[in-house]
This record gives C-alpha cells, structure tokens and sequence, in this order.
C-alpha cells in the first residue's frame, strides 16, 4: 500500500496502544534533497571527486543508506532564526513568532465562552474542550481520553515505561520533558522565580503562582461533600480521599498505601536507601526535600517561621507548632508522665 495514501480517518474515538507509536510515520517530501538522477548522494555511491564507486553497494544496501541519510538531515536541521531575548533557535520564522509571545506576552487566541486567551491555537484548542467535553483519542490500554495526541503520546509512556528525557549529568530520566528540567534544578541551582512578600524562590513560574495563593488567600477549588476549599487542584483531590477512603497507590514491598504517587515515591526511598537531596556544603544527604531545607539552616541560620505573639523564629515548622502551644495552653496529646 502506498504509504501517502494509508491515512485513516478518525469519525470516532481513536485507540492507541503500545508499541502503536512506531507506526506513526512523518511524510518527508525530499525532492528538493535528490539529485538530477533522483538519488541522493552519499560516500557508499559517490567517490572523493563524485566519481561513482567501482563496487557498487546491493539495492538492499543502498536503500538503508539513504534512510540513514534522510534521519541525519532530519535530527539535524538548520535553526537559522535566533531570538533576540534568549537563546532559543527556530527552523522558520513562523516558529520564532510564536515564541516571541512567551517575551511579549501576547496571545491572540481568545476563547468565545470565557476570558481564557492563548498563544498557540493547539492550546485554545484543548481548553475548548473543557466546555465541549470532546475528547476523542482513546488509550486502549486503560480507557484514558484526551483532546490531544501529544498528551496520549505521553500518557502511553506509563504503560511502555519509556524515558525519553535524559539527564546528561546523572542517570536520571522522565517520561516528559518538564519532569527533566524540574530535576536539572537540582544540579545548576537556579531559581529566578522569586516571591516580592517573603522572598521565596523557584525556578518556575508556575510554582511561584502556586505560592503566590498562600498570600492572597485564594482557594479555587472546593470540595462538594464539606465547606474545604485549596489552592491547588491535587491538594483538593488528596483531601477528597478522607470522604472516599481511597489510597490507590501501594507499596510492593511491605504494603504501604497513599493517595498520591509522589507520596508512595518518597516511601520507596526508606527500601531503597536513595537520598537524591545533597548538600553542597557538607556530605549530609536526605530522602525529602524538607529534611534538606532544615538541614541547612544549619549552615544558613535561617529561622523563616516566626511566632506572632512574641516574635520566637525558628528554622523548623514542627518547632513552630510546638512552641504555639505555649500561647495556646494547649497540651499535646502523646505527652506521658
């Protein structure tokens, strides 16, 4: 079958499973890449000055080269448009356009039913299905539904358990691309994100969003079953489980259970023994994140929690919490004689 012929149409909802990936091919007009004879040049078919080889290669061969060829031309395209703002390069200049909205901030494309904005049309696409409900792709394995293909490209990622993303200073690697550059935090530091209230810092705006809530106090979400409200859309669903009792996540080893998978993550570490938080000034190293904040104080002697009642800091929250109780008059409850 010809191959530019095989497309499929899609009137319903499209199944993938794994290992379909491999059979999703990209049409590569390469006319312009071939020469008067309609072959493309390589050192198996062409000598030094062009001269054609005495031994020609097999047809088999031949055909093998020319794939090699073609992939080489495509990894390895010529970027020629550069951002003025940042080192980003692009193929074309429509490409360079649309990145520039990320320095200008413009986002021409405006949803008909809410003030969402965006500035590709592939994302005010997937937003309109929030209000059209339309997901038509399909994951066969699992009967996850999406209204994109790079999602479900992903998403198929958890049931083949490919990697694609390296980290090329550890062995680290992610199934998305935004899981490597919040790991690749941890090796250069940077953090340019930073909060004007209380100086706190991260390398990604949307984090710095997220933190900005606990200033504003707002709480989008709330729960349907009592009067909780969140921040955050996963904070509400870890709350959600205390009506529903769910913790779908379970360790294999020793049977552990939690709502989140982060959670069942950090819990591996006390079988495995990994401490992927390193200090940089000495050789302490911890399983979470929190255990290194506390540790540096240390170094730092930093005291962010403060007390509003007599202006006690300390570098701990639990401290803090302990040292209310003063105020309080409250007694904790595992307190025995």
């Amino acid at each position: 079958m010809d191959e530019r012929n095989s497309e499929v149409a899609m009137d319903g909802p499209q199944a993938v499973h794994p290992g379909d990936e491999t059979s999703i091919s990209i049409e590569i007009d390469m006319g312009r890449e071939q020469n008067n004879e309609g072959v493309i040049p390589n050192e198996e078919t062409c000598g030094p000055a062009g001269v054609e080889s005495e031994h020609p290669p097999s047809q088999g061969h031949t055909e093998q080269v020319d794939k090699l060829t073609v992939k080489r031309i495509v990894d390895k395209p010529d970027k020629r448009f550069v951002c003025t703002e940042c080192d980003y390069r692009a193929l074309s200049n429509a490409q360079l356009s649309i990145h520039k909205r990320k320095h200008t901030g413009e986002k021409p494309y405006t949803c008909d039913q809410c003030d969402y904005a965006a500035a590709k049309k592939g994302n005010l696409k997937r937003h309109m299905a929030k209000h059209t409900g339309d997901k038509p792709l399909l994951c066969g394995e699992c009967g996850y539904r999406t209204t994109d293909m790079a999602f479900l490209t992903i998403h198929m990622r958890k049931h083949t358990g490919a990697k694609p993303y390296k980290c090329d200073q550890c062995d680290y690697s992610s199934a998305q691309k935004g899981n490597l550059d919040q790991h690749m935090v941890r090796h250069n530091g940077e953090k340019p994100f930073k909060c004007g209230e209380c100086g706190f810092r991260t390398a990604f705006k949307s984090s710095l969003a997220t933190h900005m809530k606990r200033h504003t106090g707002v709480k989008p979400y709330k729960c349907d079953q009592c009067d909780y409200s969140a921040a955050e859309k996963s904070t509400l669903g870890q709350h959600m489980t205390r009506h529903t009792g769910e913790k779908p996540y379970m360790c294999g080893e020793c049977g552990y259970r939690t709502v989140t998978r982060y959670s069942l993550t950090v819990h591996m570490r006390t079988h495995t023994g990994v401490k992927p938080y390193k200090c940089d000034q000495c050789d302490y190293s911890a399983a979470k994140k929190g255990h290194l904040d506390s540790h540096m104080a240390k170094h730092t002697n930093e005291k962010p929690f403060m007390c509003a009642e007599c202006g006690y800091r300390t570098a701990h929250r639990s401290n803090l919490s302990r040292h209310m109780i003063k105020h309080t008059s409250e007694k904790p409850t595992n307190v025995t004689n």
